[in-house]
């Protein structure tokens, strides 16, 4: 059993910057790879960036360049630089263990013009 807690969100202008966090937590002291989705209003889920276990990285076309994801033991982090309007959604970490998916509870970021 894994539970993922996002962190970081807010409010930030167009061009700024914000660092998300999720920290996962439960039976495992360890997981394998960690991704951030995002979901815009009656929109899909889509996902943004991804770190295996390995370390390796990968980055949607929209946010590549722009965003950073690493990840510190049990906690992996989104930095996102040169924010744009368009990256306002509701941010969420998941990870997959033993065959099941997690979710974190997701967290806010709005950009403004």
């Amino acid at each position: 059993q894994v539970q993922l807690v996002e962190s970081g969100g807010g409010l930030v202008q167009a061009g700024g910057s914000l660092r998300l966090s999720c920290a996962a937590s439960g039976s495992i002291f360890s997981i394998n790879d960690m991704d951030w989705y995002r979901q815009f209003p009656g929109k899909q889920r889509a996902l943004v960036a991804w770190i295996t276990s390995g370390g390796s990285t990968n980055y949607a076309d929209s946010v590549k360049g722009r965003f950073t994801i690493s990840r510190d033991k049990n906690t992996v982090y989104l930095q996102m630089n040169s924010l744009k309007t368009e990256d306002t959604a509701v941010y969420y970490c998941h990870t997959k263990h033993i065959g099941v998916g997690y979710w974190g509870q997701g967290t806010q970021v709005t950009v403004s013009s």
